[in-house]
């Protein structure tokens, strides 16, 4: 069986959200959810940038839309912060796979906070 790309950057990652859901719960606001991540990070020694922007490229000319990740860990992994009680959606899903796309990148999560235990999906593009 082929090893997990960024498998420990990936734990390391999940641990951050764990602790974060283990102590506040659900039924707070994305933004409440990143900026204790963000502390995490911070207290782990995590590289990371929050909310930078993503040019997109048409044949080699920077269009004017911008996404803006949540996260972008270690340069090479999205992380995106969901709160829905319904689980992660495919509009969810489709959102992290454009900026994976639009990035470089090969590897992003998208957590969602919203339910009554953490959940999390890893894609790769």
């Amino acid at each position: 069986m082929a090893d997990l790309l960024y498998k420990v950057d990936v734990y390391n990652i999940v641990a951050v959200c764990l602790e974060v859901y283990r102590t506040l719960g659900f039924g707070f606001s994305e933004v409440v959810y990143k900026d204790a991540i963000e502390i995490e990070f911070k207290a782990r020694n995590i590289h990371y940038l929050r909310e930078n922007a993503i040019v997109v490229l048409y044949k080699d000319t920077p269009l004017n839309r911008r996404f803006r990740i949540d996260f972008s860990v270690f340069d090479k992994i999205i992380v995106e912060v969901k709160v829905n009680k319904d689980g992660i959606t495919d509009a969810a899903v489709a959102q992290t796979l454009n900026y994976l796309k639009a990035s470089g990148m090969k590897l992003g999560l998208v957590v969602n906070f919203g339910g009554t235990s953490l959940n999390y999906k890893r894609l790769i593009y």
